[in-house]
């Protein structure tokens, strides 16, 4: 086997065409209450041995397949040391010298640890983007669904990516404070992305294919989903209050009922109005059908 994956592997929708070196398996924190992606127990968190990533290369290399970009997975390969990450881009500067991007999931508090001058390291050994989960912007909805973050916490883990010269790829997760909290949500997470002004915005809906249970008992069972309208609706609202300068937006994940494309805030109005002529007149508008959602 040219890679040892213990599998399910989980990418961005960006990363179709990367080769993906599972340096890590799970995630190390595992404890949101909306994800189902890293279920123990085959998903127990742990980092794989540097010897057999170098291994892995080595093999690859062997396959002679030309391969312009690489995703470090799992979940948050950047909740490994900066020695170990170092030592990872060594091993990929070395077999992979004509790798042009590296990239990888990331939590907020992955950077906390890491100096700017440490990312700044990374960088400039390839490693140019990141893709952050912050997920919302309100403290409350992060609290409850245990996501171990704050708005100031995302924040700070947002500039000091900036400051090393890392660009970040920021995923809110529409739907994720339910019925009751949908407004304090979508306001609070666009004022997160107003102060840190990510390079890219990703917004996905939160999925719940094994029940609603896990999420429910954050809430203490007050947690009701939105329905298309009320999912149209927020998205609506965060739209409205985003305050951005040039950051590239894509609601196109295989779980969004709507596909948006833009760049905001140059294309706000236009995406503004796809919003409400959904909202307006759903029977003309091209929504994705149930059977071709996914996580």
């Amino acid at each position: 086997m040219l890679f040892n994956y213990i599998t399910p592997v989980f990418r961005p929708p960006s990363e179709a065409e990367s080769l993906i070196l599972q340096v890590t398996n799970g995630c190390s924190w595992n404890r949101c209450t909306f994800c189902e992606m890293y279920m123990e127990p085959q998903k127990r968190f742990k980092p794989k041995p540097i010897a057999e990533i170098r291994d892995e290369l080595r093999r690859f290399v062997s396959m002679n397949i030309p391969q312009r970009r690489l995703f470090l997975a799992d979940g948050d390969a950047m909740t490994l040391s900066y020695r170990r990450l170092h030592e990872i881009m060594q091993a990929v500067n070395e077999y992979l010298p004509d790798i042009q991007r590296v990239s990888a999931y990331c939590l907020p508090r992955n950077i906390k640890n890491k100096s700017v001058e440490e990312l700044q390291g990374l960088r400039q050994m390839g490693l140019q983007l990141l893709y952050i989960g912050c997920e919302t912007g309100d403290d409350l909805v992060l609290d409850r669904v245990d996501k171990g973050e704050t708005w100031q916490s995302s924040l700070e883990a947002l500039l000091k990516l900036q400051r090393a010269g890392i660009k970040r790829s920021v995923m809110i997760l529409n739907g994720l404070g339910g019925v009751r909290y949908s407004e304090r949500h979508a306001l609070n997470s666009a004022s997160l992305m107003n102060e840190s002004q990510p390079e890219y915005l990703a917004t996905l809906v939160v999925s719940f294919p094994m029940g609603q249970q896990r999420i429910k008992q954050g809430y203490s069972g007050e947690f009701e989903a939105l329905n298309l309208r009320q999912l149209l609706e927020e998205m609506e609202m965060m739209l409205s209050a985003l305050e951005l300068e040039k950051t590239i937006f894509r609601s196109d994940h295989a779980s969004n009922y709507l596909v948006l494309k833009g760049v905001l805030n140059k294309d706000r109005e236009r995406l503004l109005k796809q919003v409400r002529t959904a909202l307006t007149n759903p029977e003309s508008t091209s929504f994705r059908a149930e059977w071709q959602r996914g996580l």
